[in-house]
């Protein structure tokens, strides 16, 4: 895609959700439910944020949840939607925040990093993407602790928090991270046109239904259900008015082994890729037979982490390959499964 010199050109079509799907199709391996529901929800954001402000009340935001394990794409599928959009994009990590008043940082610094993002422009930060992860980490703990004085700050008090900033208001944002708020120089941002994106793994959560775990350490656990109900989320701690300001929740599912070999192998940006081009620059050419590949794909599942596990196993594999490179300029190196193994061990 061409870049342009603005993050939103004056003329510009907004894409179609297929389109959308389609450019996601080249990043992103498997969740095939979650970008179409994602690139939906992008465009309606795109339509929503180029209408007359007269008109933009007929039609509600819509935060998006996203929900499941770790390592299986929450967080690199919202980078490549708003790479693709070509809007603001910040990334926050829900337990870093704490309620207004207590040691920890405010919310509104969440759209202080998105204001950052944007350059400092306000007009652009304000139709970006907030992505909040680790959602699930401040599910309220204060249940049974009232009479003896618990404020839950940093669960329920953030989810509270949260609530009028996901909803749509004019906030006072500061703008420089690094100081403290009372010397702050503070701008007016409508969090309104905000896309606010949050996702968490939820491991543990009770099916209100069936009262089982869903679980993600279960192979015959492995297919989770598309849509849980309201009240799963309730039991799990999240409060109800937090949850009315995220309508749109999605599961996304455990990535395959052969999902994760695709994964290291097919897309642009791949592992494998960037270490080839990475010798490449020593005169090295670099080769991965599919069954080294395949290796690294079953020790990411062993250990649970999915998709971000991968890089710290390719390093691990590759790392007397990238010490030898300088002295082997012109030669082909061949990493095959045997050689996996060893350096795995």
């Amino acid at each position: 895609m061409k870049s342009s010199p603005r993050m939103f050109p004056i003329e510009r079509r907004i894409p179609t959700p297929r389109e959308i799907v389609s450019y996601l199709n080249e990043y992103v391996i498997g969740q095939d439910h979650a970008k179409r529901v994602m690139a939906t929800s992008a465009y309606h954001h795109l339509k929503r944020c180029a209408l007359p402000k007269a008109k933009k009340k007929r039609l509600k935001k819509s935060n998006v949840l996203l929900w499941g394990p770790t390592g299986c794409g929450k967080t690199y599928l919202a980078q490549k939607l708003a790479e693709f959009l070509q809007i603001p994009f910040a990334i926050t990590d829900a337990t870093d925040y704490t309620q207004v008043g207590y040691h920890g940082k405010d919310v509104e610094l969440m759209v202080a990093e998105l204001l950052l993002k944007s350059h400092h422009s306000v007009e652009e930060a304000q139709k970006g993407i907030v992505f909040i992860d680790e959602i699930d980490k401040i599910a309220s703990r204060s249940q049974g602790n009232q009479a003896t004085g618990f404020r839950d700050i940093g669960g329920e008090g953030v989810q509270q928090a949260l609530l009028k900033m996901l909803e749509g208001r004019e906030m006072m944002i500061p703008t420089n991270l690094s100081q403290q708020w009372n010397k702050q120089e503070l701008v007016q941002i409508d969090t309104s046109d905000i896309l606010f994106i949050a996702a968490g793994t939820f491991s543990g959560m009770k099916r209100s239904d069936q009262f089982a775990s869903v679980g993600f350490s279960f192979k015959e656990e492995t297919q989770l259900k598309k849509i849980m109900d309201t009240q799963d989320f309730l039991q799990f701690g999240l409060i109800a008015e937090l949850l009315g300001r995220l309508p749109i929740r999605i599961a996304l599912q455990p990535l395959t082994e052969d999902q994760l070999v695709h994964i290291l192998l097919d897309p642009p940006d791949s592992l494998v890729k960037e270490y080839q081009y990475l010798l490449e620059l020593d005169d090295v050419c670099l080769q991965f037979e599919e069954s080294a590949l395949r290796q690294i794909a079953k020790k990411a599942q062993q250990k649970g982490a999915g998709a971000r596990g991968l890089r710290a196993l390719m390093e691990q594999v590759c790392q007397d390959v990238m010490f030898e490179a300088p002295e082997r300029k012109g030669e082909t190196l061949l990493i095959d499964e045997s050689f996996v193994v060893h350096q795995l061990q």
